[in-house]
């Protein structure tokens, strides 16, 4: 594929959209091929590609680039969700050197925002105020915002279940992370290595001084009628959030999954469902409307 190339596309999932093929009968001559360019500025270095994947990333794990992006997942919505707090917010924060570290989020002082560009008093104290509300986070929620290699939201929530206290998770052999379904030798080790690092030890207790962890919700203590049971979700819900349902399901003691196979119980097909409910079909996999859904929560 060629700068300037046209190409036919496909839905793959619910939205994101797969190159099928260059229609290379429409080329013109003036495509041009794309090369990686072997150093970045904002990573203060090279970057590089690992063999099987497809992504470049910063050879400096330390760079301020990736600093910035761990900070914009730190504050988003699947992870402390704190409103308000975007990244034009924790641009001007990191490049005023208020916040260096996730810990320091909950350390900002009215006095030190009042004094940053367009920050004025009614957006100051917004933002405080998002952030005192972020200060109570779900297991799930904190495993998530730390941006461990490897680890994503549903298996954070796995793992979260399987241990119920951030101690236990801190403390876990990769073979005892392994007991967790689903979590293979990559991931296990990934978030042993993380918690080992002496760097991450000390962030982790100074923002859990910060912060009240809320493992009520984890395991199967508010329920378990669905315990044992894997969703997948498609399509658009009318009566909810994706992520209201994933909390409830999970609230029940059921697992939620990105993808259909084999083991999957139900799918759960909204308005404009995808290729997951065609998957469903070929596999025989229930397939539940959502009122049929709704009823089953109730």
């Amino acid at each position: 594929m060629r700068i300037g190339d046209t190409v036919i596309l496909q839905k793959a999932g619910d939205v994101i959209p797969d190159i099928v093929s260059v229609v290379k009968e429409m080329r013109t001559g003036k495509e041009k091929q794309f090369k990686f360019p072997e150093y970045v500025e904002d990573c203060g270095g090279p970057i590089e590609r690992i063999p099987g994947q497809a992504a470049y990333r910063c050879v400096n794990k330390d760079s301020f680039a990736q600093k910035r992006r761990k900070f914009y997942h730190f504050v988003s919505k699947h992870a402390f969700d704190v409103e308000g707090c975007g990244p034009k917010v924790i641009d001007v924060l990191l490049d005023a050197n208020l916040v260096a570290s996730f810990d320091d989020i909950f350390t900002l002082k009215r006095g030190d925002l009042l004094e940053l560009p367009r920050f004025g008093e009614t957006s100051v104290d917004n933002l405080l105020a998002s952030i005192n509300k972020a200060r109570h986070v779900e297991l799930p929620r904190l495993l998530t915002a730390l941006s461990i290699e490897h680890l994503g939201e549903e298996t954070a929530h796995d793992i979260a279940r399987h241990f119920g206290l951030i101690e236990r998770i801190a403390t876990a052999s990769p073979d005892e992370l392994m007991e967790v379904d689903g979590v293979g030798d990559v991931v296990a080790n990934s978030v042993h290595t993380w918690f080992r690092t002496r760097e991450h030890e000390k962030m982790l207790a100074r923002l859990l001084a910060q912060v009240t962890v809320d493992s009520a919700l984890v395991g199967n203590e508010a329920g378990t009628r669905l315990a044992g049971k894997t969703f997948v979700l498609t399509g658009t819900l009318e009566g909810m959030s994706r992520d209201e349902a994933k909390q409830r399901i999970r609230a029940l003691g059921g697992d939620v999954s990105s993808s259909v196979s084999k083991g999957t119980d139900y799918v759960v097909a909204g308005e404009n469902s995808g290729s997951k409910y065609d998957k469903a079909m070929e596999l025989g996999v229930a397939i539940l409307t959502e009122e049929e859904f709704l009823k089953m929560l109730s």
